[in-house]
């Protein structure tokens, strides 16, 4: 708790400046989620309930006293009238294989509550990452779709003084004018995919974010990962979720023994003290319950089927999560390789195919149909190249999250 509420001051401290210049960077983001994230909270209510779990499995039972009392009248001859009172008093006991399995099981699932929330605070984090990289990707298509667009409003331009002085056909000022409405349609697909964005963030910090804050922060640096079956062993290590499902088993396993140490009878201390008018009475004994219908075959049962059903989701969570791995791993790579051929060639011979086109246009070599074609190639060479950028992004930060590592800081 206390470092939660270091977390909500320094908060304050960084979310001054943010309310201020709205401006947000990703580390006032994940001070935004940590601070307002119900998600987080109930993890850490949980974590509070699981540790007070422990209490209770330590806790001896409460012991039993009692009061009874009565007239005693003479029935014959020497007899003394007056009241009868009888005390008494028992105390149940518990046998060590039980107590022991049951505080087990409690501190298996204290560890369970801990691991199941560092895998929140790490979701968390991941989806705030992902969300912020997804608004800085969509504001970087804006800025290709305008740009785009004064590059073909210029040429229409052109186009339109040619066919004013009769230089051009007119059928080229509609083809112009086509490429230009295509050109505003693809710039407000861009600003709306923004807002989508923006809404994935607020949802992401659970925060409120003005319309017009703007993101600061760039994208990681490529990341020399190790080999994929290393990266597995260190994910199937690592990784909060293995480690509450390997909590859970041995959670299970504790019950079950706690069940099967429970057939034995617990048995009842019991001691009475009974205060005649003319004598005082004093007992004690012990009380055993006999196992003559009930032997705990359903309760063994219940455990044994449990503990099945845990080994059985651990397993789907290692294939799931192994898959997970694999699946980003690949992505990563191909994106990788995308984006080195964009850098290494793609985009240059792009931007020169449009000049030698504009340049044909210019001497009367082509007509406006090249011009177009090879604007619309640099510009899906563009997109294609910021998309690869972003989707190396991605896949990065599903590593880092499998990997368990600090989302704040680039991977080494």
């Amino acid at each position: 708790m206390p470092a939660l509420y270091w977390t909500r001051y320094l908060y304050l401290f960084l979310a001054l400046p943010l309310a201020a210049a709205d401006k947000l960077t990703l580390e006032q983001a994940f001070l935004l989620a940590e601070q307002n994230n119900p998600q987080l909270a109930a993890g850490v209510a949980q974590v509070e309930g699981a540790r007070a779990g422990i209490v209770t499995a330590l806790a001896y039972p409460n012991p039993e006293a009692g009061y009874i009392a009565g007239p005693q009248h003479a029935r014959m001859f020497g007899a003394v009238p007056g009241v009868d009172q009888i005390y008494s008093f028992s105390q149940p006991l518990e046998t060590r294989g039980v107590r022991q399995a049951r505080q087990r099981a409690a501190g298996f699932a204290r560890d369970g509550s801990q691991f199941a929330l560092a895998e929140t605070r790490i979701a968390i984090r991941a989806a705030v990452k992902q969300s912020f990289y997804q608004v800085l990707r969509r504001q970087s298509e804006i800025i290709q779709a305008q740009d785009n667009l004064r590059l073909v409003e210029e040429l229409r331009r052109r186009i339109k003084v040619q066919v004013e002085v009769g230089e051009a056909a007119k059928l080229e000022l509609i083809r112009a004018d086509a490429e230009v409405a295509t050109a505003r349609n693809f710039a407000r697909s861009a600003q709306l995919r923004l807002v989508t964005a923006i809404s994935a963030l607020r949802a992401a910090i659970s925060a409120p974010l003005s319309p017009g804050v703007e993101l600061v922060g760039q994208l990681d640096p490529p990341a020399l990962l190790p080999p994929l079956d290393t990266l597995r062993t260190e994910v199937l290590e690592r990784y909060p979720t293995l480690a509450q499902s390997r909590a859970e088993i041995r959670r299970a396993e504790a019950r079950v023994q706690m069940e099967v140490a429970m057939k034995t009878p617990q048995p009842t201390i019991r001691s009475e003290f009974e205060q005649q008018p003319d004598m005082a009475t004093f007992r004690i004994g012990l009380s055993l319950p006999v196992p003559a219908w009930n032997r705990r075959q359903g309760p063994i049962a219940e455990a044994t089927a449990q503990l099945r059903q845990t080994k059985a989701t651990a397993e789907w969570r290692r294939i799931e999560i192994t898959s997970a791995l694999e699946s980003a791993y690949g992505r990563y790579e191909v994106a990788s390789q995308q984006v080195a051929s964009f850098q290494e060639g793609v985009l240059l011979q792009a931007q020169a195919a449009l000049d030698a086109a504009e340049a044909a246009y210019k001497f009367g070599e082509r007509g406006i149909i090249e011009v177009l074609d090879a604007q619309r190639v640099l510009r899906s060479a563009r997109l294609d190249y910021l998309n690869a950028q972003y989707d190396r992004q991605a896949s990065l930060i599903e590593l880092e999250q499998l990997r368990a590592v600090d989302l704040g800081r680039n991977t080494p």
